[in-house]
């Protein structure tokens, strides 16, 4: 690079692997590790068309915030307050058990690899904390440096853990399509739900890029930051396909009993491939799998109070294009921190025995209502206050309908098969 031209690492790549660090955690590590493990590579076109449908709506969160300069949620406000108390019910309805899930996989994971000797619960207070602390010190600019040598280490050792284990996949048993037993509904739905990850994800994504852009005071055209959004959203969907071959090739066809907790899974996933590659895989795999499940809970930890923190603002009022965060959005991004970490700590203490449930319904709720965010960001982007020449073209907005009708029948259908044909 010139020293006219800013550098493409430095001041643009950043965002997308913040939305990459989100969306590998549970939805990879467990979901997909064990679809692979219950059904081999039969749920693998299920997977790849998550992420194909998904596509646009993600997409359109980086693509407005750098067109208008403002988030997404400005662009939820001009379409109506509904939209805003809907992304909020949304929110503070998934929050609390997702922070949850996240931490008290990412505390197992840490328990068994470092050899800890305190509770889950103890040392998920202590990861919450440690994020806390790393947003207080270095705020955004922290987040952003820490997370691509982060994203960068979890992408390295999935993909050596997953070339040493496909050897291992007895191809005879992992065919591409069901067997006579078919896919657990439920299963597929929770497992669409978060692949790659709740479309919610893409207003945390458009706030992301104007931090960035407020970090480096750099401000890069649509262009750039769909480079850094497709960077890592293919990340993110080569990831899945890894976790779904480490499930198929270690535990599918061994007869191991899954179980419901999804740390227990990720522990026995270590095991089991300890069982298949010797002892000294264990760090290999522990290692992917911590760093992978520590990335989202530190995104998480940012990522809800980011949203609830602008979130009020835009009840409030419109969003200036290039604002500053005043202080009263810094004060709501404390205190939402806080009683996101508090709730999430009680959810883990007072319901354990209900997580596996909570989890479920979390999952189902980001699966019914991604048609709806679908739909809000397509509107959105296709909105007056974003210049023509930054809108998406008559392919990718009549893809983006299709996409929306797709995931409204899969809605559809799954109420359909769950309530209404019972």
């Amino acid at each position: 690079m010139t020293g006219d031209r800013p550098s493409f690492f430095s001041q643009t790549l950043g965002p997308g692997l913040l939305f990459a660090g989100a969306a590998v955690g549970v939805s990879h590590l467990v979901q997909s590790t064990r679809a692979g493990a219950a059904y081999g590579l039969s749920l693998l076109l299920v997977i790849v068309a998550a992420n194909v449908v998904k596509y646009p709506a993600f997409a359109f969160g980086p693509r407005y915030a750098a067109a208008t300069g403002t988030s997404l949620l400005e662009g939820y406000r001009r379409q109506g307050r509904w939209a805003l108390v809907l992304y909020a019910l949304l929110t503070l309805g998934t929050m609390f058990t997702v922070q949850a899930a996240v931490t008290l996989v990412t505390a197992v994971i840490a328990k068994a690899l470092l050899h800890l000797t305190w509770t889950p619960l103890v040392i998920s207070a202590l990861l919450i904390a440690l994020c806390a602390a790393l947003l207080v010190i270095g705020h955004y600019r922290w987040l952003d440096r820490l997370m691509k040598v982060v994203v960068a280490l979890l992408t390295v050792l999935t993909v050596i853990a997953t070339v040493l284990v496909v050897p291992h996949i007895d191809w005879s048993l992992s065919g591409m399509w069901p067997g006579a037993e078919g896919w657990n509904w439920l299963f597929v739905a929770a497992l669409v739900g978060w692949m790659p990850s709740a479309i919610d994800i893409s207003v945390w994504h458009s706030l992301w890029t104007l931090a960035k852009r407020r970090d480096t005071g750099y401000a890069p055209p649509v262009k750039e930051s769909l480079l850094d959004f497709n960077i890592g959203y293919i990340g993110t969907a080569v990831l899945a396909l890894c976790f779904l071959l480490l499930g198929a090739g270690v535990v599918h066809g061994t007869g191991a009993k899954i179980p419901a907790s999804g740390a227990a899974f990720a522990n026995m996933v270590i095991d089991l491939y300890v069982q298949t590659l010797g002892s000294w895989s264990r760090y290999l795999i522990g290692g992917a799998a911590l760093m992978v499940m520590f990335s989202t809970t530190l995104t998480v930890v940012d990522g809800f109070p980011r949203a609830l923190s602008a979130l009020t603002q835009r009840f409030a009022g419109p969003e200036e294009p290039g604002a500053e965060v005043g202080p009263t959005e810094r004060l709501y991004y404390w205190i939402a921190m806080a009683v996101l970490a508090a709730g999430a700590l009680i959810i883990l203490h007072q319901l354990a025995k209900q997580f596996t449930r909570l989890i479920d319904v979390a999952t189902t709720i980001s699966f019914l209502t991604a048609p709806l965010l679908a739909a809000l960001n397509h509107r959105a982007v296709t909105g007056a206050e974003v210049p023509e020449a930054d809108r998406p073209g008559p392919a990718l907005r009549m893809f983006s309908l299709a996409c929306i009708a797709l995931l409204s029948v899969f809605a559809m259908v799954w109420v359909w098969a769950n309530y209404l044909a019972k």
